[in-house]
């Protein structure tokens, strides 16, 4: 998924540069009498009056956003039209302070825009404005517009009407229907004052003091509280995203299943990171729903326990050892192996062409010694400098550590950065021509992204071949909002392309010894019902084993509302066939106080 360290201060000033310079200007303004605030929204996502001067546009100020580059002021007719298409509600972008206050009856001339949050490339629909604007006070101390009330009765069940092949698969010129689609009825409501009662948070607070609520409490529930993301058509129509605009240091710090108690009231906005959202001057008491950080069961001493657990960009400079080395010992309970993705090089983010990791990790096997956990062996290969992706200069990879007191790794000499992994048979089993080594480092499908780790494990006379994965993220892929529909998930041919590569390695050992034990493991950037996983899955050559847990427990990460799937432990079939047990353990995603924005997966099986 998109980096939460990706510049998101504009996440709270949602239109940072106003589009005015791309507007053409009439000579002529529209006459005040013919032209209202529904005339100016109209009857699709886009503004009849787009690049038109208007004169005179009458309104209740609802609220003013005084913060951020996209100051201005939220105007509302308080005479609506009789049409639900038609929003009543327009943002007024001043670019400066703006001078008047909520509950000021105003006129406002100006030009209208419509704004794209991200820019046109996005592909994300746009915000109707007004700019340039000419503001004159009629009266103080109005009533503000009663909010519309938005809940499950008046959320339609589908989420987006399909775009118009005319017109690029855009939904931008197609007939706003509020009345069967959640995003037109999102849209019907842009810039109007709206209210959400009693609403269960799905997205913990983040970092940018924003979180997520449903206002469908029954809808794709999972097991905590969250909303399950489960198909590519369940886009889960309840989500709404809730800033603020008050003061940050006063916004709630929420976990999953947590309520926003009474009424939180607010314009309605669209923005680049979630869409339409709430900005509230009112917000909800938060209740809290007693959510806990899991703990998962200890293997027995027959059992062997793999683990995956991406530790988010983890270098000796971060404060998070000690909650990853708790994390490691209590809540996975020591697992015999563990795949760790997003390990930087010893100075982080410093691009000096530093790519050991040996501080690195060291410090996190000695925090878990602290912490009460056994001594771990490691291995890994370092990249390549700035080949593998991710933070720049940061060189993230994959790393095996494993207890050497239950499981032991075999060396096989001359894997490296650059050379690739094979398959030989030795005694009718299956090995490694280097171990550790990498799939195809020089491939295509590896190009600016993490190479697969393989590595070559034996646990009480068992061998078991382990692949650590971390592929490509989902950056530049069109989000749910967008004004494509359906959206294009353009990151998925190369995540393909690493998949099919990965299947064919597995299909290698599996032609040399057909009842081989082997795990593929890590963060897949992708669902477990999405065509990556299914050519993971080949012709029965891996099966992703979270599929093993109930539909509402199927998630290892909360993303804009949504519960959902990155990271898989896919299981050959010897292990399928036997007796195995899964574990998605929720001590992340779900909080806003996280060491990682990723749950660590947990198997444990009999070799």
């Amino acid at each position: 998924m998109p980096s939460r360290s990706t510049a998101r201060l504009a996440a709270l000033t949602v239109a940072a540069v106003c589009s005015a310079a791309s507007a053409v200007v009439l000579t002529s303004p529209a006459h005040a009498d013919a032209v209202r605030i529904h005339d100016i929204q109209g009857t699709t996502r886009l503004s009849p009056y787009a690049g038109q001067k208007v004169a005179d546009v009458p309104g209740i100020v609802t609220a003013t956003r005084t913060y951020g580059s996209s100051k201005g002021f939220w105007l509302q007719d308080a005479t609506p039209d009789d049409n639900p298409a038609t929003s009543e509600g327009v943002f007024v972008y001043t670019s400066s302070t703006p001078k008047v206050a909520v509950g000021d009856s105003v006129t406002v001339t100006g030009t209208v825009s419509e704004y794209v949050p991200g820019g046109t490339a996005s592909g994300e629909q746009s915000i109707t404005e007004i700019t340039k604007p000419t503001v004159t006070t009629v009266s103080t101390g109005n009533a503000v517009p009663a909010p519309v009330v938005v809940d499950a009765q008046s959320v339609p069940d589908r989420y987006t009407p399909q775009g118009d092949p005319a017109d690029g698969g855009s939904i931008n010129n197609l007939p706003l229907e509020p009345a069967t689609y959640a995003l037109d009825y999102y849209e019907s409501l842009e810039g109007m004052n709206v209210q959400v009662q009693d609403a269960r948070v799905v997205t913990a607070t983040d970092p940018y003091a924003e979180l997520w609520v449903t206002v469908k409490p029954d809808e794709h529930r999972d097991s905590r509280g969250g909303t399950v993301y489960g198909s590519y058509d369940s886009q889960n129509t309840g989500r709404l995203q809730i800033q603020s605009l008050g003061a940050t240091a006063d916004f709630p710090a929420a976990n999953v299943g947590d309520t926003l108690t009474g009424a939180t009231t607010g314009p309605m906005d669209f923005n680049q990171y979630g869409g339409y959202t709430l900005v509230a001057d009112r917000i909800g008491a938060l209740r809290s729903g007693g959510l806990q950080r899991e703990t998962t069961q200890k293997q027995t001493a027959r059992q062997l326990a793999a683990a995956t657990y991406n530790v988010e960009n983890l270098d000796p400079s971060d404060n998070t050892f000690a909650q990853h080395a708790a994390a490691i010992v209590n809540n996975l309970q020591s697992p015999d192996i563990v795949s760790l993705e997003e390990i930087q090089d010893d100075n982080g983010a410093t691009d000096d062409g530093t790519v050991d990791a040996s501080v690195t990790v060291n410090k996190l096997i000695d925090a878990i010694v602290a912490a009460g956990g056994p001594k771990y062996d490691w291995r890994s290969i370092d990249p390549v400098n700035d080949k593998d992706g991710g933070e720049p200069g940061g060189n993230i990879r994959q790393v095996f550590l494993f207890n050497p007191e239950r499981v032991s790794f075999v060396d096989r000499a001359g894997g490296d950065s650059t050379t690739a992994v094979g398959v030989t048979k030795e005694e009718g089993k299956a090995q490694l021509t280097v171990s550790p080594g990498r799939i195809d480092p020089a491939g295509a499908a590896w190009n600016a992204s993490r190479k697969p780790l393989v590595g070559q494990f034996v646990f009480q006379g068992k061998t078991v071949f382990v692949i650590a994965n971390h592929l490509v993220s989902k950056g530049g892929d069109q989000s749910l909002t967008s004004q494509y529909q359906p959206v294009t998930r353009s990151s998925e041919n190369q995540r393909h392309a690493q998949a099919q590569e990965v299947d064919a390695f597995v299909k290698d050992i599996l032609k040399v010894q057909k009842n081989a034990e082997v795990l593929a493991l890590g963060d897949m950037n992708d669902f477990e019902f999405s065509g990556t996983a299914q050519i993971l899955e080949g012709d029965g050559e891996l099966w992703s084993a979270i599929k093993s847990l109930p539909a509402n427990e199927r998630y290892t990460y909360d993303y804009q509302g949504n519960s959902q799937v990155l990271d898989q432990i896919l299981i050959s079939p010897s292990i399928r066939r036997g007796d195995f047990e899964y574990d998605s353990v929720h001590i992340n995603s779900e909080f806003s106080d996280q060491s990682s924005d990723h749950d660590p997966q947990v198997l444990r099986f009999r070799p």
